[in-house]
């Protein structure tokens, strides 16, 4: 017998010792089983994850299939649930593995207690932002303030306002895409108040301002054939719940005298419909023979001695005004 044989004895007689010896032993039942469970534990966390996107993009290709223009109540709070859902189906299965693991180790269970009491004590002191954060985002969820898809204003302070599309929506965090393309992550506990700009129906209002001595029943004939005009428009109609109708009088300035017209739209469809609005007032009074004059001050007069020119400039074509007046321009 050579060396070589001999050292290839003495390598296989070491591998045969490793493990038939302790540490071996281990391995091969309780690491083995220990391995087993982190492996199926991820592989479980990744199927959940899978399983939630594809229930996703289900809702989502049914919205995107169907000739409705919006989303329905339901599909947003179908599509909020499925996230939360996996979101608690993950934590509860790193919980069920965290207890097999420390059975295979044969941790007992009494002696977790004084530690799990110390650090239930540290969370309560330190993570009470991270409770409040899944309380509220609970509360949010099952009263159905907002859903996948909702145009939502939040309030976060005295001054602090997030307006965007909400894009998801946990238990801890609220995501909003803004009309620029920027993303706000909101911990839900700071949310102090939610408006839902897109619940069910929203509402289109267009202010047209006027001067005190224009002739008010020729604009109040001109405004109220757009409303019925703006019923049968293809671009309008099927935006529009309900036609548009003509309020009156607003309010009273020095010069000027203030009418509002309102529709009720589909929800999140308002100001598309404002803008559309808008320029068929423009169009309606430019015909009717309603000018600007050069010195920047609306003129209406009447639709006999009318000349024709410029249309009347509404101040919530200018930049930055529809956003105070109407909200932001969905783009």
């Amino acid at each position: 017998m050579t060396k070589t044989d001999l050292a290839a004895f003495g390598l296989a007689d070491q591998w045969h010792g490793f493990w038939h010896g302790p540490i071996g032993d281990w391995i091969l039942t309780r690491g083995l089983r220990i391995g087993l469970l982190l492996i199926g534990g991820m592989l479980g966390a990744r199927f959940i994850s899978w399983l939630a996107g594809r229930i996703s993009r289900r809702i989502d290709n049914g919205f995107q299939e169907s000739d409705a223009l919006v989303r329905s109540e339901s599909a947003k709070h179908r599509q909020a649930v499925a996230s939360v859902i996996s979101y608690l189906a993950i934590a509860l299965l790193a919980v069920m593995v965290t207890v097999q693991v420390t059975d295979v180790l044969d941790v007992p269970v009494s002696s977790l207690v004084a530690p799990a009491a110390v650090l239930g004590a540290a969370l309560g002191f330190g993570a009470q932002r991270v409770v409040q954060d899944l309380l509220s985002g609970f509360f949010i969820i099952t009263e159905k303030q907002y859903g996948f898809g909702d145009l939502v204003q939040l309030t976060l302070g005295s001054s602090n306002d997030a307006m965007g599309t909400v894009v998801d929506v946990t238990l801890r965090v609220t995501k909003l895409r803004t009309q620029d393309g920027e993303m706000y992550t909101i911990p839900n506990g700071q949310i102090m108040k939610t408006l839902n700009l897109s619940k069910d129906w929203a509402r289109a209002v267009v202010d047209i301002p006027v001067p005190s001595s224009a002739d008010l029943n020729v604009v109040n004939e001109v405004l109220h054939e757009v409303c019925e005009t703006a019923a049968e428009d293809p671009s309008l109609k099927d935006l529009l719940l309900d036609p548009p109708q003509l309020m009156g009088v607003e309010s009273i300035e020095l010069n000027t005298v203030n009418l509002r017209m309102v529709a009720r739209t589909l929800p999140g469809k308002q100001f598309e419909v404002g803008r559309r609005l808008r320029l068929q007032v423009i169009a309606a009074l430019t015909r009717a023979g309603i000018l600007t004059s050069a010195d920047g001050r609306p003129v209406v007069h009447s639709a006999d001695a009318a000349p024709r020119g410029e249309a009347l400039v509404h101040p919530a074509t200018v930049g930055g005004a529809e956003q105070q007046t109407q909200g932001p321009v969905q783009r």
